[in-house]
């Protein structure tokens, strides 16, 4: 098969180090290609070279093996980007997005993607996702841009709205989705359900997700889910037994809504009120709604809604950098279990555009095109998607119900505000953009944590200040 490059924009990231890359030196069709490694920090970067190198060695992978803290060295001729930065402290800056409406008496749900934190979010990373898009239009004008940064549907955005460059975006949510499904229908299907996933109160950090992962791997041989919607913000449309054929969405519905109060609430809410399960989970799924934030009523109290754990995802991200070392320094048995990880899905969009191999993927983020038939086509979409020669094609899957139809619509036309304020550097549709936010009721309050925003960022957000220009 023909040799391909590769660029990693991002590659310090500890999370890319130990999952994407793996999975891309595992592959035996990428043998001869070359893997270019970039990232600022030179600490990491330098780290996660060693760790390709030894696997490059250790299990013959014949890649070519390059990193540099400077990008423009690498992207001439490239043939997929694949990035993963994030403008940093992340942990830092997530927080403060939070603490700054709760000075205005705004108090939102998680403050990642949706809400006005995931539009401070968007609006730090927008330039230098454009930054980087624009370098490639120069120097590797028919690379792939594959996106695994948040906030994902608004980054791959901006570079289909501005730049010529095509994005694709990966996420792994919808295995969420797979893992609440395989909960409600264990037995029914033939899979154990592990303790640790029934504690609603287990950190969701490090072993958890491993034994999430494993749990999931066994309920998609089981189950096949059809999710299409906006990324963080999908529902299963579609659920059937493998083996069978069988329509499991009846027995789904029953046993979610007959489950344990606890056990994920608002999304039992959701499924009541639409009759369709959201894929994402709570946390993820209260960023796009406006039920979740109501200082009265406290609806975060009824639903349990936490907040994310800044300070254990900190200690955690030190922890891995550990695991590098030992895996670098000391190889062993733990360096074989690499080899299993779980797919981000840049190996098998590689493969599958380079090599026209077909791959059916469960999740996609792509333009929609006509896909999801009552949301705009120009619409960051996630549906199932098929990865050929031809490129990275969305499955039509017609209408959305049309409640959840509704609010996904609402939700892209956030994102077109956001984009356009983020590039433009345009106070008046940054606070349209906040206006339309489902968890912001109050006019002033939005100009006041719009204002907050930009003086607290000031740093990070220079297009509103007159020093960054598309």
């Amino acid at each position: 098969m023909k040799p391909v490059k590769i660029v990693i924009i991002g590659a310090g990231s500890a999370i890319f180090g130990l999952n994407s890359l793996a999975t891309l030196l595992r592959e035996p069709s990428l043998r001869g290609s070359t893997l270019a490694l970039v990232d600022t920090n030179a600490e990491g970067l330098g780290l996660v070279h060693q760790l390709a190198a030894r696997l490059n060695e250790e299990w013959d992978a014949g890649l070519t093996i390059e990193s540099t803290t400077d990008r423009h060295a690498v992207l001439d001729g490239a043939d997929f980007v694949v990035c993963s930065i994030e403008v940093g402290p992340r942990e830092e800056l997530w927080r403060l997005d939070w603490e700054v409406t709760l000075r205005h008496g705004l108090r939102q749900p998680y403050a990642e993607n949706g809400g006005p934190g995931g539009f401070a979010h968007a609006a730090r990373n927008i330039p230098h996702i454009l930054d980087i898009a624009r370098d490639m239009e120069r120097l590797c004008p028919r690379a792939l841009f594959v996106n695994l940064s948040n906030p994902l549907p608004r980054l791959c955005r901006a570079v289909a709205k501005y730049t010529s460059i095509t994005p694709v975006g990966l996420c792994h949510q919808i295995g969420y989705g797979y893992g609440m499904a395989g909960i409600a229908l264990a037995d029914r299907v033939g899979v154990e359900i592990p303790a640790v996933l029934l504690d609603p109160d287990a950190p969701h950090v490090g072993s958890y997700w491993e034994v999430h992962g494993r749990f999931v791997a066994q309920v998609e041989e089981a189950i096949d889910i059809k999710a299409a919607g906006l990324n963080h913000f999908t529902w299963i449309l579609d659920i059937r037994d493998r083996r069978s054929g069988e329509d499991l969405y009846p027995e789904l519905r029953e046993r979610v809504l007959a489950g344990p109060a606890d056990r994920e609430p608002l999304t039992r809410d959701m499924l009541r009120l639409t009759g369709y399960l959201p894929v994402p989970g709570d946390t993820h799924l209260s960023e796009y709604l406006p039920y979740t934030h109501n200082p009265a009523t406290r609806p975060w109290e009824r639903y349990n809604l936490h907040l994310y754990e800044w300070d254990r995802a900190a200690r955690g991200r030190d922890q891995m950098w550990g695991r590098i070392e030992r895996l670098v320094a000391e190889g062993g048995p733990e360096l074989e279990r690499l080899r299993h990880v779980r797919s981000e899905g840049v190996y098998e969009v590689v493969h599958g555009v380079a090599h026209d191999a077909n791959i059916y993927r469960v999740a996609i983020d792509v333009p929609n095109n006509g896909a999801i038939s009552n949301l705009p086509d120009h619409t960051i979409v996630e549906t199932p998607g098929v990865i050929t020669g031809m490129g990275v094609l969305p499955l039509r899957v017609g209408d959305l119900p049309p409640v959840i139809g509704e609010l996904c619509r609402r939700e892209a036309e956030r994102v077109e505000l956001v984009v356009d304020a983020a590039v433009l550097g345009s106070r008046e549709l940054a606070l349209q953009a906040l206006a339309l936010d489902p968890t912001v009721d109050d006019l002033d309050v939005a100009r006041a944590v719009l204002d907050d925003y930009l003086e607290t960022h000031r740093d990070n957000l220079p297009q509103f200040h007159g020093r960054w220009h598309l």
